[in-house]
């Protein structure tokens, strides 16, 4: 049975999915200095839409003039993120309240909380230091993790132990370095698009036709290299320097397709197919997309697709961690035997006698 807060959760998880490609909507859009201010928009509540109020936002900000439609893409962005962060606070609130009832998570829910207000803090400092990128990728990489973070809550608060074989404490480790090679994936992603290399290659699978092209890793990697103060709308860097960025991404895909698919094959061996098939649907479709946008020379709609695939194989490896960890430890015979043996629906069914 659902505990309480499970549908809150559930809400909230839906609510991040829209904050994230809200987010890379807007960054795609060039829209993240929509509103040079925080938390308003020039001054105001809401993009400013009369003459007198565009006239006022002019006085305040005539270093940034005013572009409604990038306006309203920055501030829809911060309406639904405040609104997640409401109700996050919400959650945490009964999480207190409920706190003595067996089994409520308490940790999860006030871990939320924090890491909603450092966001909130990263999303200021986007505009404040004028898209840094060590910032914009920290932001990016905040919505993942409530994402995330959230989905589990709502594992957790569902009551749900699905029946599953016995798996080896291996298998467990291989699944645990598949969400982190995930990780770093979409940090190098986030790296990507706030340093503008998303466009750097524009063929595939080699870059400006060679597959080792000239490229300059000391200065795509140098953290300590940008200078806060400038304003790093469409990047600073130049192009062996982005190449670098781009091709690193490449390079992560691939780390990440080997892993994973090692992890998909392992899974399907121990009686779990329907977490296997799961997470071979999702790499597929991320790959597909990664591969579009430098065909297709980064269309939004795929560029924003991307993202979300991101997010959602993410939310598949946290699937397939928790359901491990709810798993008893597998004996040496467990271990060894056939998949033939056992049934291979996936991690809902009890293995065969």
């Amino acid at each position: 049975m659902a505990k309480p807060g499970y549908r809150l959760a559930v809400i909230a998880t839906l609510l991040a999915v829209v904050v994230v490609l809200l987010g890379a909507y807007t960054r795609l859009t060039h829209a993240g200095l929509g509103c040079p201010d925080w938390p308003g928009c020039y001054g105001f509540l809401a993009v400013p839409m009369s003459e007198q109020a565009q006239s006022l936002a002019a006085q305040r900000f005539p270093e940034a003039p005013l572009e409604v439609h990038k306006g309203w893409n920055e501030m829809v962005h911060r309406y639904f993120a405040g609104a997640l962060g409401l109700v996050i606070l919400g959650l945490a609130v009964q999480a207190v309240r409920q706190r003595a009832q067996p089994g409520q998570p308490l940790k999860l829910p006030l871990l939320l909380l924090a890491v909603v207000i450092a966001q909130a803090a990263f999303g200021m400092w986007t505009v404040t230091l004028q898209l840094w990128p060590q910032v914009v990728t920290a932001h990016l990489l905040g919505g993942f993790a409530t994402l995330s973070l959230l989905f589990l809550l709502s594992l957790r608060l569902s009551g749900r132990r699905p029946a599953i074989p016995p798996v080896p404490s291996r298998l467990r480790m291989l699944a645990a370095i598949g969400m982190a090679v995930v990780v770093a994936q979409v940090t190098l992603g986030g790296w990507v698009s706030s340093n503008y290399a998303a466009v750097a290659c524009t063929d595939f699978p080699t870059c400006h036709g060679e597959w080792w092209p000239a490229m300059d890793f000391a200065n795509a990697f140098n953290l300590a290299h940008h200078d806060i103060g400038p304003n790093y709308l469409g990047g600073l860097l130049y192009g062996e320097a982005r190449t670098a960025i781009h091709l690193t991404h490449r390079l992560g895909a691939l780390v990440v397709t080997l892993v994973l698919l090692t992890l998909a094959w392992r899974l399907w061996r121990h009686g779990l197919a329907r977490l296997a098939a799961l997470l071979l649907a999702a790499l597929a479709l991320q790959i597909g997309l990664g591969i579009s946008n430098v065909l297709l020379n980064l269309p939004l709609a795929v560029a924003v697709a991307h993202n979300g695939g991101g997010a959602l194989l993410l939310l598949v490896t946290v699937l397939i961690n928790h359901r491990l960890h709810l798993s008893a430890p597998a004996t040496v015979a467990a271990t060894r035997r056939s998949p033939l043996n056992s049934n291979s629906t996936g991690g809902l069914d009890l293995p065969r006698a």
